[in-house]
């Protein structure tokens, strides 16, 4: 994935955290912004800390978004996002620009939820 690709999602994932950081306070998210028009790698730093307080402010569902979110910029950092965690292939995009979190590609996240009983597929 190109690097203009790669910010186009990290624009959107921070986007998600800013929405969950309003529920929080205007606080949260003017620390997101900050943290995103800062240098990259104090940025990254200022970032993981308001996520961590984040975390902490929510309930457990939103929560739970937010460490989703904070994996998939992690993994962006590390250059792994947008490859399935599982087998390694790319993610398509089009799942990604609808679930910007996404740690598998569609054939093993319903793997997974079979494996699981869920029953429920996301073949984006």
């Amino acid at each position: 994935m190109d690097s203009s690709r790669l910010e186009h999602f990290r624009q959107l994932l921070l986007a998600e955290l800013r929405l969950h950081a309003r529920h929080v306070g205007d606080d949260q998210a003017a620390a997101i912004d900050a943290a995103d028009d800062g240098a990259k790698e104090s940025a990254d730093l200022s970032l993981r800390d308001v996520i961590g307080e984040l975390a902490l402010k929510l309930g457990e569902r939103e929560s739970q978004m937010v460490a989703d979110i904070d994996q998939a910029l992690l993994r962006m950092d590390e250059g792994g996002y947008g490859i399935c965690v599982r087998c390694s292939k790319p993610i398509d995009e089009r799942r990604l620009e609808a679930l910007p979190t996404a740690r598998y590609d569609a054939v093993c996240q319903a793997a997974i939820e079979d494996a699981n009983g869920s029953g429920t597929h996301h073949t984006l």
